[in-house]
C-alpha cells in the first residue's frame, strides 16, 4: 500500500505492528522503516537534529532497534542488525546495563499488579524507595521527592531551597549543566542554551570551578549587599562541562561557606550518582554532604525514567508545612519505583561501585597509552570511575573520533558544552573483553586521525 493512501486505521495497525514485532527484519523492511522514521522525524519532530546527525556521523540515519540478548550487558543493535558497544550509556542511564533481568523482572511484576497510582492513596513503593535512598544517601539526607528526569530533580532542589531560605539568588559554576527547564537552565552555564530565555531566568551568579576565593567573595558580597545567597549548586564531577572532578578542598569550602551564610548546598549527582564514579555518590570521595541532592539517569536502571530530589530535615520543613506546594502526576509512579528499587539492589548485590573503580582504571591505562602514542591527537584523559572524558586538540578531532568509533561499532559522544571532550560512560557491567575491544578500536581511530587529520568545518559544536 502506498504510504499516502493509508487511512488513520491503517497507520495505527502499521505502527503497532512495529511495536509488537520481535522477529528480525529483512533488508527491505529495515530500509522502509528507516525511510519512514527519517521522514516523520523531519516532518513532525525536528529536522535540525537530522542535520546535526549528518555533521557527526556518516551513518546519520542509523536507528536503534533492540538491546542485546545478554540482559544487563553493554551492547545494543541497530535496525539493520549492527551491534554497538555502548560507551555513551544513554548519557549515564545504563549503570546496570541494558535490560538487566532483575530490573526488568521487578517492573514486569509491578505492571501485572498496577502500572500507575490513583494519586490520592498512599502508594507503597514510593515509601520503600525513599527509605532505601535514605539508607544509602550521604550525611543526613532523609526525604525524597520523585520526578521523572534530572531537570525535574534540579527544579525540586531549587524550589526546596527557596522555600527553606526565603531567598532567590543562587550560585552555580561556569561550565556547569543542570538541565534546560527554566529553573535548571538558569543554573546551567552555556550562552547558546540560556541566551534566548535570559529575561525569564532567576538570578544566578556563575563562578569558576575550584576557585575558593571567588566563591567566598561572591557569597560574602551578596550577604553584605542585602541579597544573601539561597543556594550553591554544583556537580561533584562536571559532566557536560567536560568531565572535570571538583577538588575535595573546594567541595569542603563550599560546605563551610554555605553553613556560614545559612545557604543550601546542592549537589547535582544526576550523572555522577548511582555508583558511576566508584561510590554511590561522587561527593563521597570528598567526604562532603549536601543539604539537597538531585538524582536521575542511572536511578531508573535504564528501564524507567526516574528523578529524585533528596533533602535533609533542615531543608524539608517548609515543604512539610505545605506538601501540595510542589507535586507531580507521574513522579514516583509504581513502575518507576520498582525499577529504582531493583536498580539499587543490583548495584549493591553485584558490587558495581567497586567494578566502576576497577574498570575505570583499565580504561585510564588505555587512555594513557593513547596519549603517549598520539600526542597530537589526544590532549588529556580525565574522570573518575566510569565517568570519563577524552579531550582532543580540536573540535574537529573530537567529531572525527566519535565518527570513527561509530563506524567501528562503539558509541561515544561529545559533551554538550564543547565537542573537544568526548565522554566515555559505559554501563558499570561492561566486560573486560569489551573494554579491550573498545580500546583497540580507539587506537585504530587515533591512528587514522594522526595519518589524515580532519579539516576544519562549520559544524564545530555551535549547535550543542
Amino acid at each position: 500500500m502506498n504510504v499516502n493512501e493509508r487511512t488513520l486505521d491503517d497507520e495505527f495497525r502499521h505502527i503497532l505492528s512495529i511495536v509488537h514485532r520481535q522477529e528480525p527484519l529483512n533488508k527491505q523492511q529495515a530500509n522502509f522503516i528507516t525511510w519512514e522514521v527519517v521522514e516523520y522525524w523531519k516532518d513532525n519532530i525536528n529536522p535540525g537534529f537530522l542535520e546535526y546527525r549528518k555533521s557527526v556521523s556518516d551513518e546519520h540515519t542509523a536507528i536503534e532497534w533492540r538491546d542485546g540478548t545478554d540482559g544487563g550487558g553493554s551492547k545494543f543493535y541497530g535496525i539493520k542488525g549492527k551491534a554497538y558497544i555502548d560507551c555513551l550509556g544513554g548519557y549515564g542511564i545504563y549503570n546496570v546495563g541494558h535490560r538487566h533481568p532483575v530490573v526488568i523482572s521487578a517492573v514486569r511484576a509491578q505492571l501485572r499488579k498496577q502500572a500507575l497510582h490513583s494519586q490520592e492513596l498512599l502508594d507503597p513503593l514510593r515509601a520503600y524507595c525513599a527509605h532505601l535512598l535514605a539508607k544509602i544517601a550521604p550525611g543526613d539526607l532523609k526525604y525524597a521527592f520523585f520526578g521523572n528526569s534530572g531537570t525535574e530533580a534540579v527544579e525540586a532542589c531549587i524550589k526546596m531551597t527557596i522555600l527553606a531560605t526565603k531567598r532567590h539568588h543562587f550560585v552555580a559554576l561556569v561550565g556547569g549543566f543542570h538541565g534546560k527547564s527554566l529553573g535548571a537552565l538558569a543554573c546551567t552555564s552555556k550562552a547558546v542554551f540560556r541566551g534566548p530565555f535570559v529575561p525569564a531566568l532567576m538570578k544566578v551568579t556563575h563562578v569558576p570551578r575550584n576557585d575558593i576565593a571567588t566563591l567566598k567573595s561572591v557569597m560574602d558580597g551578596a550577604a553584605s549587599s542585602g541579597e544573601p545567597i539561597a543556594g550553591v549548586i554544583m556537580e561533584p564531577v562536571m559532566g557536560e562541562g567536560g568531565i572535570f572532578v571538583l577538588e575535595p578542598e573546594y567541595l569542603q569550602a563550599a560546605r563551610d561557606l554555605c553553613d556560614e551564610h545559612d545557604s543550601m548546598l546542592i549537589f547535582d549527582e544526576v550523572q555522577s550518582g548511582m555508583g558511576r564514579t566508584g561510590k554511590w555518590f561522587a561527593c563521597e570521595w570528598a567526604g562532603v554532604s549536601p543539604d539537597l541532592m538531585a538524582l536521575a539517569k542511572g536511578l531508573g536502571g535504564g528501564v524507567q525514567p526516574v528523578g529524585a530530589c533528596l533533602g535533609s530535615e533542615r531543608v524539608w520543613g517548609a515543604y512539610i508545612d505545605n506538601p501540595f506546594i510542589h507535586t507531580t502526576t507521574f513522579g514516583g509512579n509504581p513502575l518507576a519505583m520498582a525499577a529504582a528499587i531493583a536498580t539499587m539492589f543490583v548495584i549493591h548485590s553485584e558490587n558495581l561501585c567497586d567494578a566502576a573503580t576497577e574498570k575505570g582504571e583499565i580504561f585510564q591505562e588505555g587512555f594513557a597509552a593513547l596519549l603517549s602514542k598520539y600526542p597530537k591527537v589526544v590532549k588529556e584523559a580525565r574522570g573518575r570511575g566510569l565517568m570519563m572524558g577524552l579531550e582532543f586538540h580540536t573540535n574537529e578531532i573530537g567529531y572525527a573520533f566519535s565518527k570513527g568509533l561509530f563506524q567501528r561499532g562503539v558509541l561515544v559522544a561529545g559533551t554538550l558544552i564543547n565537542s573537544k571532550v568526548v565522554r566515555v560512560e559505559p554501563p558499570l557491567t561492561i566486560t573486560r573483553d569489551e573494554i579491550a575491544e573498545t580500546l583497540q578500536r580507539m587506537d585504530e581511530v587515533c591512528h587514522e586521525i594522526s595519518v589524515k587529520p580532519p579539516r576544519p568545518h562549520r559544524a564545530t559544536g555551535a549547535k550543542l
